[in-house]
């Protein structure tokens, strides 16, 4: 092909790919660490399908509250309770109708050993200092963590808190506990059923009855200072059917 014919063709292709870039805008997410694998994939559809870029920073959500509350930038929240999201809408630091309740999860009981005998339920007979034997029972942080929250709560409510506290290896997220297990150094572990479902080294042994904790309910918050489009776009696309198809994939639940 002539050099001048081959110009003439790539052209217009190279100023559609100027223009796409030119136009592309960046989305910043502080998003709840147990979203990870769910959240990366639908952040990636979503680029795939806008040209937009989504950066997202993980951890617990109390600690990713803090920081926004601080005056870290970020352009969207998304939190594993509903708790961490009032403080940030108690701010003034929520948009006008950038509130919305996206994900639900259930709270499961972890074994490092895969032939950990399953247990028919978790009630209040549940020998657990036996189950441990001397081991630790991994947890995120029971006091601002979500999944050490509701964790908590689930023993406390249960009769089983008192004995095992002294027990239990406390973690700055969930995903740190889940590795806690995953890797053998506690046996046991008290995890979202997405968090284990992420992770072939760990088996599911029993789940909490849903009523010995509170919903477990991951609010989405677009935040007062979210200036770009692409920002509400990403806000919008996690509720879409798509992203509610990868979410139940992982393990999460979507509300009816």
């Amino acid at each position: 092909m002539p050099m001048q014919v081959l110009r003439t063709f790539l052209m217009p292709a190279i100023l559609l790919i100027a223009a796409a870039s030119a136009n592309a805008e960046e989305v910043v997410v502080f998003a709840a660490a147990s979203l990870k694998n769910a959240l990366d994939e639908v952040a990636e559809g979503f680029a795939a399908d806008t040209g937009h870029e989504v950066t997202i920073s993980y951890a617990g959500s109390g600690q990713l509250a803090k920081q926004i509350l601080a005056g870290a930038p970020a352009d969207l929240f998304v939190s594993a309770n509903v708790e961490w999201m009032d403080e940030v809408e108690k701010a003034g630091l929520l948009a006008k109708d950038g509130r919305k309740d996206i994900l639900g999860n259930r709270l499961v009981l972890i074994a490092s050993d895969p032939e950990a005998s399953k247990l028919e339920e978790i009630g209040p007979e549940t020998d657990l200092p036996a189950l441990l034997d001397g081991g630790k029972l991994a947890m995120a942080l029971v006091d601002s963590v979500p999944a050490g929250q509701y964790g908590k709560a689930a023993l406390v409510q249960l009769g089983l808190w008192g004995r095992v506290v002294e027990d239990v290896a406390q973690t700055d997220n969930v995903r740190t506990a889940l590795a806690l297990v995953s890797t053998g150094e506690a046996p046991y572990g008290i995890v979202y059923a997405s968090d284990a479902l992420a992770d072939e080294n760990v088996t599911v042994i029993g789940e909490f009855p849903a009523a010995s904790h509170p919903p477990i309910i991951y609010p989405a918050g677009l935040l007062s200072d979210a200036r770009d489009k692409a920002d509400r776009q990403f806000h919008d696309a996690l509720s879409d059917e798509a992203a509610a198809q990868v979410f139940v994939r992982h393990g999460f639940t979507v509300p009816d």
